[in-house]
């Protein structure tokens, strides 16, 4: 996933000029381009559907109702929402219609374990139990 700095750096604006322009909070831009704070995906994934620049000179994969951005100079592939995933594979000989259901089930793969973990952290924060991997 880009990060908000990328964002910014894209624009060619300042901190000051982006935050004023996309208003958002300046102290909450700084936090979250020093690490301190991070936006939501949600946040992210406005910015890059609305700032072209982010997103010039990637490849683009569509599939369905998604369009995929593929880094090749990265090894790294993000969806609409601006989720990345870091690819080791050779895609370039790949068939670009097989391609868009490879990256469509990844990305399915990727939204449903996120979902499993974000749950069982909430239901860890509810419950007084250690987990191990066998189960026990």
């Amino acid at each position: 996933m880009l990060s908000i700095r990328d964002i910014r750096k894209s624009t060619g604006l300042s901190q000051k000029e982006f935050a004023r322009q996309y208003h958002i909070p300046a102290s909450t831009l700084q936090k979250w381009e020093q690490g301190i704070m991070s936006p939501a995906p949600y946040v992210i994934a406005l910015l890059t559907d609305v700032i072209p620049e982010t997103r010039k000179g990637l490849d683009q994969i569509k599939y369905k109702n998604e369009t995929y951005y593929i880094d090749t100079a990265s090894h790294t592939v993000s969806d609409s929402a601006g989720n990345m995933v870091r690819y080791d594979a050779d895609i370039e000989a790949v068939k670009k219609n097989n391609l868009g259901l490879y990256l469509h089930d990844m990305f399915r793969d990727l939204h449903e374990c996120k979902e499993r973990f974000e749950r069982d952290c909430y239901y860890d924060t509810k419950e007084d139990i250690i987990w191990t991997e066998d189960g026990g």
